[in-house]
């Protein structure tokens, strides 16, 4: 089927590339790409499964917690931020699980850092 290009302004088949067309490219960062690799999928099992499945600041009762054994919308957070630390990103004391909603506090410092280390080493202790 014939069609008019809107890249090159020729009529050529649609399926013809005329080289005009740009290229799409996938935008992310070193820490975006860090996400998808199965070194960061892996780790992340192994730290929900050392805290046992459950909000390590929840289970504490801290922080404005509504449920004390919460085990929903679980996430594994890194205490020193990968653009801080990105050579701590698969280093289990850095590492912490929390639900999403003690996770927005403590990205935004709510969630005093020194808590969050105590908590981790408490953790990496059992």
């Amino acid at each position: 089927m014939l069609k008019s290009c809107k890249y090159c302004m020729r009529i050529h088949d649609s399926k013809y590339d005329c080289g005009k067309k740009p290229q799409r490219k996938k935008k992310g960062n070193e820490k975006d790409r860090f996400r998808w690799t199965q070194a960061w999928q892996k780790k992340r099992e192994e730290i929900k499964q050392r805290d046992k499945y459950l909000c390590q600041i929840c289970i504490r009762n801290l922080y404005d917690t509504f449920k004390q054994y919460n085990y929903i919308d679980l996430e594994v957070h890194h205490a020193e931020s990968l653009e801080d630390a990105f050579d701590k990103r698969l280093d289990n004391d850095n590492l912490i699980t929390i639900c999403e909603r003690h996770h927005e506090l403590a990205e935004k410092g709510d969630i005093p850092l020194k808590v969050i280390l105590d908590i981790i080493k408490e953790q990496e202790a059992q």
